[in-house]
């Protein structure tokens, strides 16, 4: 088998693959990029800090691209990357000012980023100066040109899908257990502005299909989607924001303005979703698709979370446009389908000595009649990455295959045997 250089090389030389810089930092020559390391030493107690080394694509490959912001300051933010004993880890770094970016973590490496070690096994992760209440104050153009040429460059040496099932916000990647939904995380938040970010990348969210078709891509227009917030300004959490550009709509249990939110029971156990600006738990986001569920006069209704959730989607002024693709529905005679927030190997695949990691389904119910988009295969895979040493660690593999859906406001995974496929035209 040719050696894996020798391919990248063959790669590059076609033009399909972006060269590696002189000076080795993994970022395209077109922009300001430097060298800042993340710290990685042991520490007391046969502890390490603060990422795992690992051989990817080598070992295993990279699948998504995680976008976040710092909820801080880039030069603090960098500091804390510089300790081993700061309990997370990311890639790389983006200044708002002008879009500088710092790579603190080869990208072969796994950093602790994403709050679900599957994906951070599969993810690069890139953290944005600025905070997601005042994001359009901290997002500004230079930081969106640099990042998502950053972007591209990354998706096309790791084979990253450009879309927003493999290019994921914070608050699009899931919980790993019923007990972590809860307190993960809702960055970039909704005033981050996907369109741009993907027309910049050369990859623009279009529509594809008929007025029926039988699933959307949500796509408001950004300058004039100004929903309903409260929470923008720190000295006075309970206030309403102004009205801010957002790529967000609210989804809701009737066809009607005034109808509740819909629930999220990972989120709100036992209360309802809010219109925080940090609560994501009934909006969808530009560029996510969902199977539809009814249509009635101006509303959609789509498949999330194991209900009909409606949002205004005028023929005049539409917030969503048509998008054919693949479908996951429950196989005949299947009440309900388990969800899960990781794709891990069944217990057979495990090595002595390696111990099982349970395939734990979330909270949520997948029932007959439902139907949510199909993003892809997901890889039954778990890195056991416990040591400093990469000697150490071990990619388990298993034989079960998944599916990564779009089933809320975050990806999840349904095991291929408990689905059928079908197609939305």
């Amino acid at each position: 088998m040719p050696r894996l250089d020798a391919i990248e090389k063959w790669l590059e030389k076609l033009g399909l693959r972006p060269p590696v810089r002189p000076d080795g930092i993994e970022c395209p020559a077109s922009i300001s990029c430097e060298w800042i390391p993340a710290a990685y030493a042991q520490l007391p107690n046969d502890d390490y800090g603060h990422y795992d080394l690992a051989n990817r694509p080598a070992s295993q490959k990279v699948d998504y691209i995680i976008i976040h912001d710092m909820e801080g300051y880039f030069l603090p933010s960098i500091r804390l990357n510089q300790d081993p004993a700061y309990g997370a880890s990311w890639h790389y770094s983006v200044r708002s000012t002008d879009g500088h970016i710092a790579q603190h973590i080869k990208t072969k490496d796994v950093g602790w980023q994403a709050g679900n070690w599957y994906i951070n096994a599969k993810s690069i992760g890139i953290e944005h100066e600025g905070f997601l209440a005042e994001g359009g104050t901290w997002f500004t153009e230079a930081m969106y040109r640099s990042s998502a040429r950053l972007v591209r460059y990354l998706a096309l040496r790791h084979g990253v899908p450009l879309d927003r099932a493999h290019i994921l916000g914070h608050d699009n990647v899931p919980g790993t257990l019923p007990t972590t939904v809860r307190g993960m995380h809702e960055d970039p938040g909704p005033f981050w502005d996907w369109a741009h970010y993907f027309k910049l990348m050369g990859a623009p969210l279009h529509g594809l299909g008929g007025p029926r078709s039988g699933a959307v891509m949500i796509r408001p227009d950004f300058a004039t989607n100004k929903p309903h917030f409260y929470g923008c300004d720190r000295q006075n959490p309970e206030a309403d924001c102004p009205p801010l550009p957002a790529h967000t709509v609210w989804l809701r249990t009737e066809p009607r303005e005034d109808a509740p939110l819909v629930k999220d029971i990972g989120k709100h156990p036992t209360g309802e979703s809010l219109y925080s600006v940090y609560d994501h738990s009934a909006r969808a986001s530009t560029g996510q698709r969902y199977a539809v569920a009814e249509r009635s006069g101006d509303w959609t209704a789509i498949w999330y979370l194991g209900q009909k959730a409606w949002f205004h989607n005028p023929a005049s002024n539409p917030t969503a446009v048509p998008s054919m693709g693949l479908l996951v529905t429950p196989k005949p005679g299947k009440a309900t389908v388990p969800v899960y927030g990781r794709a891990y190997p069944e217990e057979e695949a495990y090595p002595e000595g390696i111990p099982y990691q349970a395939v734990t389904p979330l909270q949520y119910t997948f029932s007959a009649g439902e139907k949510y988009t199909l993003a892809g295969v997901a890889p039954a895979e778990y890195y056991r990455a416990v040591t400093f040493n990469l000697e150490d660690h071990t990619v388990v593999r298993g034989r079960t295959k998944y599916l990564q859906i779009q089933f809320g406001h975050r990806v999840m995974f349904v095991k291929a045997d408990d689905v059928r496929v079908t197609f939305s035209g």
